[in-house]
């Protein structure tokens, strides 16, 4: 019996030659070392550039009639990226759906080398084993108090319980909405922008935040534009966001 992260089973009786991936960060994976057996992404898998692969529209609205007719062996969902009502459908339509689950860095290392052991019977590849070299030290000395918004009107910030959180954590800076019931939570730009708080993070994803639009509404706290991708994926991109994010972000 082979278990996803939820516990439920997922029948592969041979390792899978049709994957369909519905997590842009585990696309880049498979993208980078399986790239034979990846055959259908989301619109919003933009890793790597060159990738070509039918796309099924978006992560929480994927196309199940087009996932269906690309006959996977394997469909990759995320818990917090993918909806459980799509999972559920491409399950009661007979697709295997292997669902990963991922709040924090020691998370996604251990989820990413069991889909690569158990799903796809395949070596762990070397980016897994040098993002484990970096991420598995002691916590550095803290650095700060940060902010991450992830939306403008409203504002919209990285709260408790996310694996940016935690990658930020492990980099020395301390979520200053690390609390709270709500994960994404809405917030007051007074409350981001205060004498509490040393850094605000302005990713460009999912809202696009730029020079002109995000730095100019701060005016206590010094921002940083910074790759969405580094903050919040997992996987080829863990290896890059420890070396840039440690070197990059004022100490």
């Amino acid at each position: 019996m082979t278990l996803d992260d939820l516990g439920h089973d997922v029948p592969l009786p041979a390792p899978p030659a049709r994957i369909v991936s519905l997590v842009p960060s585990i696309t880049e994976a498979l993208a980078s070392d399986v790239p034979d057996r990846l055959v259908g992404a989301t619109d919003w898998c933009t890793h790597p550039a060159d990738l070509d692969v039918p796309r099924v529209r978006g992560t929480k609205n994927p196309d199940l009639a087009a996932v269906r007719d690309l006959s996977p062996d394997l469909v990759v969902a995320n818990k917090e990226e993918n909806r459980e009502l799509d999972v559920r459908r491409l399950r009661e339509a007979g697709v295997p759906v292997w669902v990963t689950d991922i709040e924090t860095v020691p998370q996604a290392l251990a989820s990413l080398t069991r889909l690569y052991d158990e799903a796809l019977a395949v070596p762990e590849p070397d980016w897994l084993a040098a993002a484990r070299a970096r991420w598995s030290g002691p916590l550095p000395q803290p650095r700060g108090r940060v902010v991450v918004p992830i939306w403008r009107d409203p504002w919209m910030v990285v709260g408790p319980r996310t694996y940016t959180g935690d990658l930020l954590r492990r980099l020395g800076w301390e979520n200053a909405f690390a609390t709270g019931e709500d994960r994404y939570p809405k917030a007051e730009l007074a409350d981001l922008d205060t004498d509490g708080v040393d850094l605000a993070l302005l990713p460009d994803e999912p809202y696009v935040f730029t020079e002109a639009d995000g730095p100019e509404a701060f005016t206590r706290v010094p921002t940083r534009l910074v790759s969405g991708r580094l903050l919040t994926w997992y996987g080829p991109a863990m290896v890059e966001a420890h070396d840039v994010l440690a070197s990059v972000l004022p100490s």
